[in-house]
């Protein structure tokens, strides 16, 4: 079921709309990278879906049933960076767009935590980076 005029709210929201195997495969989702990412990075929802924010956006889950993600089943965790994560396991995808890559899940059985892991602690590391050369930076500028 396609959503196009709702605004979502809430994750129960959220959860509401979704069939069992989308809603299972977001909260587990949900949990691996609440458990991963830093306690100041904030889980928010965006775009009608959770989505990750530390110095800059991290990742996105969007599930099918919820309109705009491109995606005709299963449940898309994308990496807002991924163009600049180092993904030596070649786990993402990089289809169309050059700045998100990700990662599409029909099933609950195709999650391989250990990789989802790997790729947020590279985001939480490239966010980091770029918030100490956006800092590097503005301090150069007042300097001047």
């Amino acid at each position: 079921m396609k959503e196009n005029r709702i605004k979502i709210q809430s994750l129960v929201q959220l959860y509401e709309l979704l069939p069992e195997n989308e809603r299972l495969i977001t909260d587990i989702l949900r949990q691996i990278i609440r458990e991963t990412l830093p306690q100041e990075y904030k889980e928010k929802i965006s775009y009608n879906v959770p989505f990750y924010q530390g110095n800059k956006a991290i990742c996105i889950i969007w599930p099918s049933a919820i309109h705009g993600g491109g995606i005709k089943e299963g449940v898309l965790l994308g990496f807002w960076y991924g163009n600049k994560l180092n993904d030596v396991d070649n786990y993402l995808k990089h289809g169309t767009n050059i700045q998100v890559f990700y990662k599409i899940y029909k099933t609950v059985e195709e999650i391989d935590q250990a990789a989802i892991v790997k790729l947020l602690k590279e985001a939480i590391r490239v966010d980091q980076l770029s918030a100490k050369t956006k800092r590097g930076n503005l301090n150069q500028q007042k300097m001047i």
